[in-house]
């Protein structure tokens, strides 16, 4: 049985192993829901050091550990809203609850008075959408992909934040 894992606001010497993290496990995650390309996009483009440090600045990176990097977690802003931007546990990890984790302890995070947080996932990620609604977000609304693929639509998602 794994050690459950410990769960802190990452700091600035945890983004390397962030970035290393985020291209171990994206790329395989996401193949096979929407190909190759695109999930080396996700890469290139939200895993950056430029990204990394940019939400490591505004205090809303958060990391589960335990003897490594089992999990990662970062929250944001849209329009002044609550965002959860990711949410990635090793695949080695995944079902043990670490995910909803580090999800609670995100959400606990969010300066109130917000009353909701938001978060998006791909169409085809049917298992981040189990968990999602489980973790009690309800659908808003469905973004097509350029593509056109329908795997990659962005799924809107948010949940009430306690006492809303």
């Amino acid at each position: 049985m794994a050690i459950e894992a410990s769960i802190r606001l990452a700091d600035e010497r945890d983004l390397a192993a962030i970035a290393a993290f985020g291209a171990a496990v994206v790329p395989d995650h996401y193949e096979p829901i929407v190909g190759r390309d695109v999930a080396l996009e996700q890469v290139d483009v939200w895993w950056t050091d430029a990204q990394l440090h940019s939400a490591w600045r505004t205090g809303a990176l958060l990391i589960a550990e335990d003897d490594e990097l089992v999990g990662v977690e970062e929250l944001g802003l849209l329009e002044g809203e609550p965002v959860v931007w990711k949410l990635y546990i090793g695949p080695e990890r995944r079902g043990e609850g670490t995910g909803s984790r580090l999800l609670h302890a995100a959400i606990a995070e969010i300066p109130r008075p917000a009353s909701r947080v938001m978060l998006e996932h791909f169409a085809g990620n049917e298992p981040a959408a189990a968990v999602y609604q489980r973790e009690g977000f309800h659908h808003l609304r469905t973004e097509p992909a350029a593509s056109g693929d329908p795997a990659a639509a962005t799924v809107w998602r948010a949940r009430p934040l306690d006492g809303h």
